[in-house]
């Protein structure tokens, strides 16, 4: 059952790629962020006042129980890491090419790996250190793939957004097993839905205030400077609506949907779980040389060929 679910989960976290990437065309960042979020905290609000009032019983997937303060701080810390990921993730997959994004991406695991080696003291094995070393080489090979198309792996700024964007990713990820792992395992046991819930109004929240003080900065400076013309806050890429932009929360809350009720289940092994949401990549990639029409793909299907086997000897070693 859980290996259906994280399956489900990448093909849906594949389609939020291509959302995202559709959404954010000749558009801006921040508004687009902002709406996710709001999409995301109406989809949750439901179960939360529903499983409050009993309407939905403590059996039920959708329950979400009720917690305490203590729970709160560490779910907002949790919104936090994400919107970091996110605003940096946005930033990049507006400027890149998605078979560029999707890969980088990708080696996402590497990076948990490497972070569970830092805080859990953890060791990497022959097959693990394998794994470890076919990314490095896919990343190498992909910045040559993207200087085919002008692109500068050590002096673009996206490139460095996408990489930390897959930094924050892997922080959010070595924290969810924090949050998720019960007390006597050395975690916070917060039950799975208080997680995807909450961090979603935080989010919202986190969201509008940036959203007030861009808008506000950008008033200030248009009445300013009517007609000079000279600040960059006065060109910043106008807002559109677009029917790609609620479908990034919706891919984005059944692929975490999924994704979490499998690390619920007791006989569900997170380093699969994770390797097989990064396969993700695969859905992006194909959409993006299908509908996108990018460029140089027999290089860049090399580069991902070799993420995945990355992921797979990361896999292999983790058994």
């Amino acid at each position: 059952m859980w290996l259906l679910l994280a399956f489900l989960s990448a093909t849906l976290l594949g389609f939020y790629d291509v959302s995202k990437k559709r959404a954010l065309r000749d558009n801006a960042v921040v508004p687009v962020l902002t709406l996710n979020t709001l999409f995301c905290s109406l989809i949750f609000l439901p179960m939360v006042v529903l499983s409050a009032m009993g309407r939905i019983d403590a059996s039920s997937i959708f329950y979400v129980p009720v917690c305490g303060w203590r729970d709160h701080g560490y779910v907002a810390l949790k919104a936090v890491i994400v919107l970091s990921s996110w605003l940096c993730g946005y930033m990049a997959i507006k400027h890149l090419p998605l078979t560029i994004v999707g890969p980088i991406n990708a080696t996402r695991p590497v990076m948990v790996l490497l972070g569970a080696i830092v805080v859990f003291g953890e060791r990497l094995n022959t097959w693990q250190w394998v794994g470890v070393m076919l990314a490095i080489a896919s990343f190498y090979l992909l910045s040559r793939s993207g200087k085919r198309e002008g692109i500068d792996f050590r002096h673009n700024r996206w490139i460095v957004l996408a990489v930390m964007a897959s930094a924050f990713g892997a922080v959010s990820a070595l924290y969810d097993k924090y949050l998720l792992a019960p007390a006597e395992a050395g975690g916070v046991g917060l039950h799975r839905m208080v997680v995807q819930s909450y961090f979603t109004f935080y989010q919202f929240v986190m969201m509008s205030a940036v959203l007030l003080v861009m808008t506000h900065a950008h008033r200030n400076v248009v009445e300013r400077r009517p007609a000079a013309g000279t600040s960059r806050l006065a060109h910043h890429t106008p807002f559109h609506w677009h029917w790609a932009i609620p479908l990034i929360s919706l891919f984005l809350s059944m692929a975490d949907f999924a994704y979490f009720y499998a690390l619920s289940l007791p006989d569900a092994l997170i380093s699969v779980v994770s390797m097989i949401r990064r396969g993700s990549v695969i859905v992006s990639f194909t959409v993006g040389a299908i509908v996108f029409h990018e460029k140089n793909l027999r290089s860049k299907a090399l580069d991902l060929l070799l993420v995945l086997l990355s992921m797979f000897f990361l896999w292999l070693g983790s058994h």
